[in-house]
């Protein structure tokens, strides 16, 4: 191989590790700096993810309810691919269950909670409540796949304020004792609550990072949709050979038979008055 070669074979090595760096840089949010006082991987192992939030394991492995990382085997909608794993693993409980945030300074902050439906294909499967400090339902009837279908990331991002050993939420106010706040799931009227991680941020929800837009499905799903909706019938796939309708049947259809069986009796009742 000449010099030449060597030099057209390196040129291609370094395009693509060129394309790759600005893939990554594509991929990567850049220029994000978040106060981070909690942050959690419910039902996995610790993560940094692509805004530099470091994500610890789940505290309540072994302890509580049930981790889960079945969401593994899907491609999460809405966020890159160094996120994927923060909306893949899950922690539910057939009762209510929650987690302990160490809060101690006054201030804004925001309660930001993930959430990926990875199991149903329908609405109205998994519905639950989110209370915060006992008081404050944050979030009401939570039904993640009505909200935007399966396999599609979701954040639920809860403003509140810390003042004197108080959180004021909504202008309810409730005590934070032993320097902790908790977050609950509450069981609810259909399956179990459920959580994929949890972060808790010092400032506003200007400061928290937004998740992409919802996958829309192609239009040409949706008007085979109308079309089966407007025309049921026509679309609708029988089993057998179709029945035709008996009141759209010709008159003299239905009076041949009479006249074939008139025909045949006839030399019958000949050959009868012969014998």
């Amino acid at each position: 191989m000449g010099p030449r070669n060597d030099s057209t074979m390196r040129w291609r090595v370094w395009s693509l590790i060129t394309l790759k760096l600005l893939i990554i840089s594509l991929e990567v949010p850049q220029g994000v700096c978040l106060e981070v006082i909690y942050a959690i991987n419910a039902g996995g192992e610790t993560h940094t993810d692509s805004y530099g939030v470091r994500y610890l394991r789940d505290p309540l492995m072994g302890k509580v309810g049930t981790a889960s990382d079945y969401g593994k085997q899907l491609i999460i909608g809405r966020v890159n691919t160094m996120d994927q794993i923060l909306y893949q693993t899950e922690r539910y409980h057939h009762s209510t269950f929650g987690y302990d945030i160490p809060i101690s300074d006054d201030g804004d902050y925001v309660l930001v909670l993930k959430f990926c439906e990875v199991y149903f294909n329908s609405p109205n499967m998994k519905v639950f409540d989110v209370v915060l400090n006992g008081d404050h339902t944050v979030v009401t009837d939570l039904d993640i796949f009505e909200r935007v279908g399966r396999g599609i990331a979701h954040d639920e991002v809860v403003p509140f304020r810390v003042e004197k050993k108080k959180i004021i939420f909504n202008e309810e106010e409730s005590d934070i004792l032993g320097g902790k706040i908790r977050v609950e799931f509450i069981k609810g009227y259909r399956d179990n609550p459920k959580v994929n991680a949890i972060a808790v941020i010092k400032g506003t929800v200007d400061d928290v990072p937004q998740l992409g837009p919802i996958p829309q499905e192609p239009e040409e799903y949706h008007g085979m949709q109308e079309d089966e909706e407007e025309s049921p019938v026509r679309n609708r796939h029988t089993s057998g050979p179709r029945t035709p309708d008996p009141y759209s049947i010709d008159d003299s259809s239905i009076m041949l038979p009479v006249f074939v069986a008139i025909g045949a009796f006839i030399p019958l009742l000949f050959c009868l008055c012969k014998l």
